[in-house]
């Protein structure tokens, strides 16, 4: 900061600033008050009032002041005071010393010389000639010592250069004018400007005081600036025996010499100087001796710390002597080997670097120290090499191909590369499992129990302190086997009719889908249906004349079917006229032709993903289990596999009716209906008709007789298959 603004109270405000920035360091001793002067001048005329004001720049909050006029204590407290008397004044805070004398004068001559307060050495000054009738005075002239000052004639006041602490005098004259028309030459008082010192002589410190050999030195030049003039700039040199230290004057109070010899010894002092006021004062001198010391306490140390590396790093061996001065020759060994290195030099520690340490490197090292005093062997340190670990390979073992609730899985975790010991941890979609450790390196295990919740991504880490690396992830699917379906008959039996549609639910609990449910009467299977989000499936049935005999239903996703109990219906009544039912059955049949066509080609689906194997191998009969094709055979659990496959997408499988219920020898009728394209419509002698309308088959079925085998024999080809045309 600068403050070059004439105005008193401006350099008042400036110089508080100035002391109160951040960087001014205070000193545990009090700091000294100072006394300021409004107006500024150390002579004024009676009559007239100075304001003096105490001012501690340190302490801004300063509290009560204490102030004197000579040796007089005055009853003031407060830090601004009003004064007309003549004499030396003092002044004190709660927080600061006793401020300088200042001396104000009060003159009832007809002329005075004023000067500036305070004044310091280097300082440029204005003096000022001035008459108590200042319109009647004129001719004033300076002078100094008794001789007049170059320019100084007729001028109201006169500038002095870079003043000096020489208690020179000063006066000056001027031609006082009285009754008009006279005028006479009168003279001031002498004055002897009150001039400070800019900064005090500075004080040279050593530390330490009295060296040793190879040790350093902090040389210290102390002086001090008055609170005014905290913002020049001095600058600050260092000698020995005459010749000047380091690289020449700065403006660091403080020279660091980082190592001292015998030949260092020699008379020091330091220079401070203003250069901006060209004044500059030199400290007393200093003996200083440096003093030789055989080395002790020898230690051997490592980088990194410890003496745990990583093979390929870096090791470097520090040797390092806690006290010993002069030429220090260090060398440093292994155990079991020759000498690794030696130096000699001036300096308390030496260090020897070993490139891309190996495992051959690891082992126990000491060094040693010697000044011409005897060498001193450090303690043995231990030097550990270690490899970190590799990306470690993750195997899963299952006992079959595909993993299964209850099975017994085992994780298997393996680093090829790593200093032992190693920690193996293991994840479930990132989620520990568990931990294992193997102390003597290779890989570890972890056994479980498969449930449902266990499919997802596997994976583990290894770690041996060295940083860790996780492992590629594995992925496992969990399959549930299915539960025993339950079957239930929808309505209820209780409220079932003769004529009515009912429906065979078969539903697993439990499992994993697709699910493939079969439904049976007598051990003679009805029909099937895909499941592919799991749940349950339906069979229709249409009551010609009864419902009687043991159903049930099995479900198989893949891994075993599961049978359903069996349940006995024995529903009975006179049945409707055929007209009626078969218009029944139709009506029934198209309004649920939507919902079948969708699971045809759910069932159609599935059946082609288990192509490969078959879905004889999840308990289903395949389609080479039919040895009749006609669709008027009882084999109908895969209707999909019919000689009409290549216009499968056209075909819907409808709810199962008999048709014939005056017939005693059929039972159930299967119902298709379909929707002919571009590719049947040449075979079709009837698509020549314009509206294109469906045709529904109906396929009778053969009453099976379940105490009487002879029977069903007899009706083997008492079947027959009818077609409605538009």
């Amino acid at each position: 900061m600068h403050c070059s603004h004439p105005g008193w109270v401006l350099m008042f405000l400036c110089l508080l600033l100035l002391i109160l920035a951040p960087g001014h360091e205070h000193s545990g001793v009090p700091s000294k008050a100072v006394i300021l002067l409004d107006p500024p001048w150390s002579a004024a005329f009676k009559g007239e009032t100075v304001t003096l004001t105490c001012m501690n720049f340190h302490s801004p909050a300063q509290g009560d002041t204490t102030w004197y006029h000579g040796k007089d204590l005055l009853k003031v407290t407060s830090r601004n005071i009003r004064m007309e008397e003549s004499g030396y004044y003092q002044c004190k805070t709660q927080r600061s010393s006793f401020s300088d004398p200042v001396l104000v004068e009060f003159s009832s001559d007809q002329l005075i010389l004023q000067a500036p307060h305070p004044v310091f050495e280097g300082d440029t000054i204005s003096l000022k000639c001035r008459g108590k009738e200042e319109k009647k005075t004129s001719d004033k002239i300076y002078y100094k010592n008794g001789k007049k000052l170059k320019n100084s004639y007729n001028t109201d006041s006169v500038t002095l250069k870079s003043v000096s602490r020489d208690n020179s005098e000063y006066h000056c004259t001027a031609s006082i004018e009285f009754l008009s028309i006279f005028s006479r030459t009168i003279t001031s008082k002498p004055l002897k400007i009150q001039v400070q010192e800019l900064f005090l002589p500075p004080v040279l410190t050593a530390t330490p005081s009295q060296p040793t050999e190879g040790g350093p030195v902090t040389l210290t030049c102390e002086t001090q600036l008055p609170p005014q003039k905290s913002n020049v700039q001095l600058q600050f040199c260092f000698f020995r025996d005459g010749q000047i230290l380091g690289s020449g004057c700065s403006s660091s109070l403080e020279l660091q010499i980082p190592t001292m010899w015998r030949k260092d010894s020699g008379s020091y002092w330091c220079m401070a100087e203003a250069m901006a006021y060209r004044i500059s004062k030199n400290s007393s001198r200093s003996q200083i001796h440096v003093q030789r010391i055989p080395v002790s306490e020898v230690i051997l140390e490592t980088k990194p710390p410890g003496g745990q590396l990583i093979e390929g790093e870096n090791l470097v061996l520090i040797c390092s002597v806690a006290k010993g001065t002069g030429t220090i020759t260090f060398s440093w060994h292994k155990e079991g080997t020759r000498n690794l290195g030696r130096k000699t030099q001036h300096s308390l520690l030496a260090e020897l670097q070993i490139p891309t340490v190996k495992m051959h490197d690891a082992g126990r090292y000491y060094c040693a120290a010697d000044n011409n005093y005897g060498p001193i062997i450090s303690k043995w340190i231990r030097v550990t090499v270690r490899s970190p670990v590799s990306h470690p390979v993750l195997t899963l073992k299952a006992p079959r191909a595909q993993a299964v609730v209850g099975d017994m899985v085992e994780l298997h975790c393996k680093a090829l590369r790593g200093s032992p010991p190693i920690l193996y941890r293991f994840y479930h979609e990132d989620v520990i499992m568990g931990n294992s450790s193997a102390p003597s390196g290779g890989g570890v295990s972890f056994n479980f129990s498969l449930t449902v919740d266990h499919s997802g991504n596997y994976s583990c880490d290894a770690n041996n302190g060295l940083g860790s690396q996780h492992s590629h992830r594995v992925s496992l699917k969990v399959i549930v086997p299915v539960s025993h379906p339950v079957l239930t008959l929808r309505p209820p039996a209780a409220q079932t009719k003769v004529g009515d549609v009912v429906e065979l639910h078969c539903e697993a609990l439990g499992g994993s889908p697709p699910i493939m449910y079969q439904f049976y009467h007598e051990d003679i299977t009805l029909g099937n249906s895909l499941a592919p989000s799991g749940g349950g499936a339906s069979f229709k049935l249409f009551l010609p004349t009864e419902l009687v005999g043991n159903y049930s239903c099995d479900a198989d996703n893949g891994l075993g079917a599961q049978h359903s109990e069996v349940m006995a219906f024995n529903i009975t009544g006179t049945p409707r006229n055929r007209t009626t039912l078969v218009t029944a059955g139709i009506t029934v049949g198209l309004l649920s032709f939507l919902g079948f066509a969708i699971a045809a080609l759910l069932l159609y689906h599935f059946w082609t993903q288990r192509k490969s194997g078959g879905l004889s191998a999840a308990g289903t009969p395949s389609a080479n289990d039919c040895q009749e094709p006609s669709l008027s055979r009882s084999c109908i659990t895969n209707p999909q596999e019919s000689s009409h496959s290549e216009t499968l997408a056209l075909m819907e499988l409808q709810p199962v009716y008999n048709v014939n219920p005056e017939e005693s020898h059929v039972v159930y009728s299967q119902i298709r209906n379909m929707r002919h394209t571009k590719e049947n419509s040449a075979n079709s002698a009837r698509m020549h008709q314009k509206d294109k309308e469906p045709v529904v088959i109906y396929s009778e079925l053969k009453k099976v007789y379940v105490n009487d085998s002879s029977r069903g024999t007899d009706h083997e080809d008492a079947t027959g298959n009818y077609e409605n045309v538009p």
